[in-house]
């Protein structure tokens, strides 16, 4: 898991930029514009790469190139590298970079390093500090302004950006972030019902559209009003035989098709979250297990495409089947 996002942390090319140009001084390398994020082909798959690792060094102390992680964590995540992300993100013609997903992931390095009682985490902690609340005070200025959630399987998917922040806003105990999120939450999700899980997966979906949904209506809601809503939602969850056909992609190297083993690791994430919440959710464990298995001989499998992000994604789901829900 760590060996992936390590190898990629530092490697600036390929790359694909997400930038919009005013005009030629804008044009840049991509560490010349990113020093912080800049590896792992794109930027929201380096903040994720970096989560993984700080995860990593945390939670197996015995971790094999421990000291090569931090030292590689401690270069990106400067001072003075974050600084220059916070100006970046900073201009008015890019308001809208990475969002909502890259700025989900950040928040969830933040919490991670937050959360770490290491010397060098609590250093890096409070230089990324800076670009957090810069992102905080976007999402808070813009899901007022967001009539209508956006349902799709990719990056834009509104309830996955939401659902990152909210474990911020919760562990941070930021109370106005929180009532920002619930708000909108409720505004854009508390009355769809019928979620219709037939029609998953769309061709290059690495989310699923009802399951992120779930996620986010889970964390907002109190354990009778989510039953409730979730009875409406997604009926089929309560099936003790419930069963979902795994994600297949027909083309690893195919960086669009290789999504779909995110997709069965992300689908793994929510049952995994369902079951250690709810009693009565405790068969989609099981789903989980399968979905998970179905993917991870892909994190090795030697193609960029997938390698460069799918290890977090895997990551993301374990962490998931280890916690309890709160």
């Amino acid at each position: 898991m760590a060996a992936l996002p390590l190898k990629c942390l530092q490697q600036e090319y390929p790359n694909k930029l997400g930038q919009l140009l005013q005009d030629s001084t804008e044009i840049a390398s991509p560490k010349t514009l990113h020093p912080a994020f800049y590896g792992c082909f794109d930027w929201h798959s380096s903040v994720h790469g970096h989560w993984s690792l700080v995860y990593l060094v945390k939670h197996f102390p015995e971790l094999k190139n421990r000291q090569e992680i931090i030292r590689k964590l401690q270069v990106n995540l400067s001072k003075e590298n974050i600084a220059q992300e916070v100006a970046y993100l900073s201009k008015k013609h890019e308001k809208s970079f990475e969002r909502l997903y890259g700025w989900a992931w950040v928040l969830k390095l933040q919490q991670e390093l937050s959360d770490s009682d290491e010397p060098f985490a609590q250093e890096l902690a409070e230089n990324l500090q800076p670009l957090s609340d810069l992102l905080i005070e976007r999402y808070s200025e813009f899901l007022p302004k967001l009539y209508y959630p956006v349902r799709v399987g990719t990056h834009a998917n509104t309830a996955f950006g939401m659902s990152l922040a909210w474990d911020y806003a919760v562990f941070s105990d930021n109370e106005k972030f929180k009532n920002v999120l619930k708000e909108n939450a409720l505004r854009m999700f508390q009355n769809d019902t019928n979620c219709p899980f037939a029609w998953e997966p769309s061709g290059t979906d690495f989310l699923s559209p009802c399951m992120e949904e779930m996620g986010i209506m889970q964390r907002v809601l109190h354990e009778k009003e989510f039953l409730k809503w979730s009875r409406k939602f997604a009926n089929s969850l309560y099936d003790k035989n419930f069963k979902w056909e795994t994600a297949k992609d027909s083309d690893r190297t195919d960086g669009h098709l290789v999504h779909l083993d995110g997709l069965n690791f992300s689908r793994a994430w929510h049952f995994y979250a369902l079951a250690s919440q709810y009693e009565r959710f405790a068969h989609l464990k099981n789903v989980g297990d399968v979905h998970l298995k179905q993917s991870l001989n892909s994190l090795v499998d030697g193609n960029y495409e997938g390698e460069h992000w799918l290890a977090s994604f895997a990551l993301r789901a374990f962490e998931q089947q280890k916690t309890k829900q709160e």
